[in-house]
């Protein structure tokens, strides 16, 4: 009975954390599908809009050190509650309020918030669940998530056009508010000692070169996900394709559903060939050539959706980058690798943002065709630096320099 209660415990949390995972995805791209209702509620333009976008990674990304270091010394139960009304609190801006500041606001909050989720994932399957399990687990957990990320393009679309774009925010601050109930009533204490100096670890990854490298590198090559995908898709399908909304709002989330089978492919690809960095070039330069290709040719919505998942298949290569970043340190400090990799990754979804909407809005704005693909065009050239950075750290790496800033 005991080893029952047990098994059904770890279980419910692990279900409740990935639905906080996929929750915080909807809001993730929800400004997607609601740019037309927030410009003018707020009357604004593309710049501010992709500035408003963007600060959703800058509040995630500035808090995902102390949201792992709280998860460590404090446990899932109080952290993942308190972050998910963190994230609620974000969107009520949206409803009650017409000046720009507190949607700005509510929007770094709602990524401060949803820091704790894939944080918390990590957390509650290596706490709950054998070692050998937790592939099978963070795999099943990342699906969940991703659907959640293809739910909140057409399906939510859908809804805004049926109800409005109120009634839409009304129903996941609801959703939200049953998630952190569920949260705070099943989530466990689960609490581990302080183990050694957090201040040395953190100097020790801080000053290692390829540590930072790899992580420069690859927070360039995360524009497909981070700045098409999460929100200048469907603007761009719309003014570029001449698309409806709902086809518009709806083919960008085919890059999700490439993201679901991208981690087991390019993970195998990679254990394979013996050679990670490769298989993130490899994987960089698909992105590359698919972004070249929306850019300068006319696809059809087959050849385009096609392109997506592919695209989406790459996107894994974030997986492969931050697993090589951890490599380059001491296994004592892997775990915090990871989150602090992750951090600066994330934080370039803020610079996509802002750089694409600058763009759009000094070349016209998002009613010009002409500005969408200047626009859009910063995600394949940031690519070729991600990817010439990557050749870099292939010929060091070959060359066995290992480098270790002092």
């Amino acid at each position: 009975m005991n080893n029952s209660k047990k098994y059904f415990t770890a279980y419910a949390i692990w279900v409740v954390a990935s639905v906080f995972y996929a929750y915080q995805y909807v809001l993730r791209v929800m400004p997607n599908i609601m740019m037309e209702d927030i410009c003018q509620q707020f009357q604004i333009g593309a710049s501010l809009f992709g500035q408003f976008s963007g600060l959703y990674y800058l509040g995630y990304a500035v808090m995902h050190l102390p949201i792992g270091i709280l998860l460590d010394r404090v446990g899932p139960k109080k952290v993942m509650t308190g972050s998910i009304l963190l994230a609620v609190l974000g969107l009520l801006p949206l409803l009650y309020t017409t000046h720009w500041l507190y949607p700005i606001v509510g929007r770094a909050l709602i990524g401060m918030g949803s820091s704790a989720a894939i944080l918390g994932v990590f957390k509650i399957i290596r706490m709950t669940f054998s070692e050998t399990r937790f592939p099978r687990m963070l795999s099943i957990s990342v699906m969940i998530g991703l659907i959640g990320a293809i739910w909140g393009g057409g399906p939510v679309n859908y809804l805004r056009e049926i109800w409005g774009f109120h009634e839409v925010v009304k129903i996941f601050i609801f959703a939200g508010l049953i998630l952190a109930l569920l949260t705070f009533f099943i989530a466990p204490n689960l609490e581990e000692k302080r183990k050694g100096s957090l201040i040395s670890d953190i100097k020790e990854v801080l000053t290692n070169s390829r540590v930072l490298l790899s992580c420069l590198f690859a927070g360039f090559m995360v524009g497909p996900l981070e700045g098409f995908a999460d929100v200048w898709g469907c603007a761009y399908l719309k003014q570029v394709s001449g698309m409806e909304e709902t086809l518009a709002a709806s083919l960008p989330s085919m890059i999700f559903v490439g993201m679901c089978f991208g981690s087991p492919i390019l993970s195998f690809i990679a254990e394979k060939t013996n050679n990670f960095l490769l298989t993130i070039v490899g994987a960089g330069a698909v992105m590359t050539a698919a972004f070249f290709a929306l850019l300068l040719t006319k696809m059809n919505v087959e050849t385009m959706s096609f392109s997506f998942i592919l695209v989406g298949i790459c996107c894994s290569y974030q997986i492969l980058s931050i697993y090589k970043a951890s490599t380059y340190v001491r296994s004592e400090v892997a775990g915090l690798t990871t989150a602090l990799a992750n951090m600066i990754i994330m934080t370039f979804g803020y610079g996509f943002h802002t750089v694409i909407g600058y763009a759009v809005d000094s070349f016209g704005g998002t009613s010009s065709a002409e500005a969408m693909r200047i626009g859009v065009a910063v995600i394949p050239a940031a690519l070729m630096i991600g990817l010439i950075g990557y050749l870099y750290l292939i010929s060091r790496e070959r060359k066995k320099e290992l480098f270790v800033l002092d």
